[in-house]
């Protein structure tokens, strides 16, 4: 048996760095200038054979064109004329990084190619790590000022002590090889649309996906997907990456007129910049990245797989059942209202009860009470402890909504401390949804909020948290810090600093991620949040589309997905039970209804799909997903279990045509030497037929049909 080659060396006499996954390689060489290259990033091959390849040169070199390969982090120096992941200015007006290679570490699985400026005080450290298990490469860039306070400015060539401007720190550069075309994916949409899935051919230009609102966004998402325009769910080469940032980013996607395809990305976006002093460093969020011979529906399950084992906290937790208060009573809550909801939610099966806005200071709109997080005496004259107790005595746990980084200017907190708002000297601030946003990053307010919503879980014994942001940024500015850009960075983390702090200290606290819907969901986010709330749309009809887009990159584990009344509050559209269960539960299953007003057979239908949700949950949320046909007609999701003993499938058809009947759909993942039973028909089915022809999911008659299939293989 052939031993396992190492996931990372470093060839000092090839000057070659070659990081190697279970099914792919990724490899840079460091060319004559000291600078990275990239080399190589596809299927394996071996050493000899990387170090063999030729660099990769323009055609069309010239005095006006470069004929180097692509840069891992392009300066603005040289020949280089696409988009600079590195730019910087320099205390006397220079602006330009030249790299001299100082060295490799290789520690287990990262490397780390360390560069020094030939003339600046600066350093830069590229890195990248590859984990047993998965495909997925990430990468990140620590930059840092390496003059020292003392150094004599004066009498070096250089000011070595002067501050550097750093105006783009992107995380990493990909390339991928010379294809016939290029065809780009990424996810557009807006609120109550997220998660649109849009492919497109890529045109000859640079193409800029970016946030400049603080947070992810609605509009866009730092994940991408390349491929030469052949590429389906289950075949063709795709190279893929995610940023896991939680703020404003930008990716820059370039296809030059010679066909090099290139992108660099990382947090901030244009207009913005950084200081680095002598002795400080700036390191940025990991941008990872993944090959598959295997179509989008394998880059996904690649995602899916590495969201699961290195991001998502608990991966092997069961998300709970939820009940969420909101649409049944909007601001309008009350003791006695809650608890007559959590006596529904439970009879329905509900594992967590949620108490949603409107619970504290003097909150009966949105126009007051932001940032006064204390029970409105009018609503929980007893404080919320008997809510939660009674959520608790009927075996649910009890959650709560916040929006910690949001102030409205009726309240006490900003009444007290109006300086905590982001906002510019001398510019009128802008409102929206009459609240501002705080500045997180003064180290006042981060202590501030997490003190507060420590004692909100202390004291009201909240074993989950639903973290809200319903506004970016605007006006942005920290007046009178000596680096205010720093705002766009610092916000950011001490958001991820009060997360992972309030799960250290309570143990069992569990956190969903929200902004006005899915306006916040990223690698960066999940790393410390149990799901995202996808949508503030739960129309079924609408959510099949956006839970497609989720998919792309996130599983169905971290996709919070609700039930909710008909006509639907955001369409006015009228869908049957049956039909806004099955979309949900191909999800994180919640219920999100006026409960009070459901009938008798609703609630016992209600239960029924309940019940049967927490039969088939571990194979949905923590099974292989293939999304077997896209939306259109006939929209399917299969859920496989590793080992192909379970399978779980969906069907959802909209609209209904006279005439028409949906071709069967095919299920690739099922071994086709294997039979297969559906135990609620107790109908026996061959392998080959389901792969080859495929199934007939039988839908009734009329819109807004549906069917959920369960199969089991059989022993031979």
């Amino acid at each position: 048996m052939l031993a396992t080659p190492p996931l990372v060396t470093f060839d000092p006499e090839q000057a070659l760095a070659v990081l190697r996954t279970p099914n792919s390689v990724y490899a840079v060489r460091i060319a004559t200038d000291g600078s990275p290259r990239h080399l190589y990033w596809g299927p394996p091959v071996a050493a000899d054979v990387l170090a063999s390849l030729p660099e990769a040169l323009s055609p069309a070199a010239s005095s006006f064109e470069a004929d180097a390969a692509a840069d891992e982090l392009a300066p603005q120096t040289g020949p280089r004329f696409g988009p600079a992941g590195l730019q910087v200015r320099f205390s006397d007006g220079t602006r330009g990084a030249q790299w001299r290679f100082a060295g490799h570490t290789v520690d287990r699985g990262e490397l780390r190619l360390h560069l020094e400026d030939r003339h600046r005080p600066l350093r830069a450290d590229l890195c990248y790590r590859v984990r047993p298990h998965t495909d997925v490469v990430e990468r990140w860039t620590e930059l840092s000022h390496a003059g020292a306070p003392g150094d004599p400015a004066v009498a070096a060539p250089v000011d070595r002590t002067g501050p550097i401007t750093v105006e783009r720190l992107d995380s990493a550069a990909w390339t991928v090889p010379p294809l016939g075309d290029y065809r780009l994916s990424h996810l557009v949409g807006g609120w109550n649309s997220e998660f649109q899935l849009q492919r497109d051919r890529l045109p000859v230009a640079e193409t800029v996906l970016t946030s400049r609102r603080g947070l992810t966004g609605h509009h866009a998402s730092p994940w991408l997907a390349v491929d030469d325009g052949t590429a389906d769910e289950e075949h063709g080469e795709v190279w893929s990456t995610a940023l896991a940032w939680s703020g404003s980013w930008r990716v820059t996607v370039h296809r030059d007129p010679v066909g090099r395809t290139t992108w660099t990305g990382g947090f901030g976006h244009e207009g913005t910049g950084w200081v680095l002093r002598p002795g400080e460093s700036l390191r940025t969020p990991v941008f990872a990245g993944l090959y598959t011979p295997h179509g989008f529906g394998g880059a996904s399950r690649v995602w899916h797989a590495y969201v699961r084992r290195h991001v998502l906290p608990g991966p092997e937790r069961d998300r709970p059942v939820l009940y969420n208060s909101w649409e049944a009573t909007g601001f309008d809550v009350s003791e006695a209202g809650q608890i007559r909801l959590a006596h529904l939610a439970a009879r329905l099966g509900a594992e967590l009860f949620v108490l949603d806005d409107g619970w504290f200071g003097t909150r009966e709109d949105d126009r007051s009470g932001l940032g006064d997080w204390t029970p409105r005496p009018a609503a929980f004259p007893r404080g919320l402890r008997p809510l939660a107790d009674e959520v608790h005595r009927l075996g649910m746990r009890f959650g709560l909504w916040v929006e910690p980084e949001m102030v409205n200017r009726d309240s006490d907190l900003y009444r007290a401390h109006p300086d905590w708002v982001i906002h510019s000297p001398h510019l009128d601030a802008t409102e929206l949804r009459n609240q501002l946003v705080l500045n997180f990053a003064r180290p006042d307010v981060e202590a501030w909020a997490l003190a507060t919503l420590d004692h909100l879980v202390r004291e009201h014994h909240v074993d989950w948290l639903k973290w809200d942001a319903n506004r970016p940024f605007t006006e942005t500015g920290w007046d009178a810090h000596p680096d205010p850009d720093r705002i766009w960075i610092e916000h950011t983390r001490a958001v991820h600093r009060i997360m992972d702090r309030l799960r250290a200290d309570h143990d069992g606290l569990r956190i969903e991620a929200c902004a006005g819907g899915g306006g916040r969901v990223d690698l960066g986010m999940l790393a410390r949040t149990d799901q995202a709330w996808t949508s503030d749309n739960t129309d079924p009809a609408d959510r099949i589309g956006i839970q497609h887009g989720f998919s792309q990159l996130f599983p169905a584990q971290a996709m919070a997905a609700w039930v909710t009344d008909s006509p639907n509050v955001a369409t006015g559209r009228h869908t049957p039970l049956r039909f806004r269960f099955h979309v949900a539960m191909a999800g994180a299953l919640g219920l999100g209804g006026d409960l009070a007003s459901w009938s008798e057979e609703e609630l016992d239908e209600a239960a029924g799909f309940v019940a049967q949700y927490k039969r088939i949950r571990p194979i949905v949320q923590r099974g292989v997903q293939h999304r077997v046909a896209p939306p259109g007609p006939l929209s399917a999701v299969h859920y496989a279990a590793p080992d192909d003993s379970e399978h779980v499938l969906f069907f959802w058809r909209v609209t209904d045509r006279w005439g028409r009947r949906p071709a069967p759909v095919r299920l690739p993942a099922l071994d086709p030497g294997a039979r297969y039973l559906d135990p609620d028909l107790q109908r026996e089915y061959s392998g080959a037929v389901l792969v080859h022809r495929g199934i007939d999911p039988s839908l009734p008659a009329g819109d807004h049909a549906s069917a959920l299939i369960r199969l089991r293989r059989l022993d031979s």
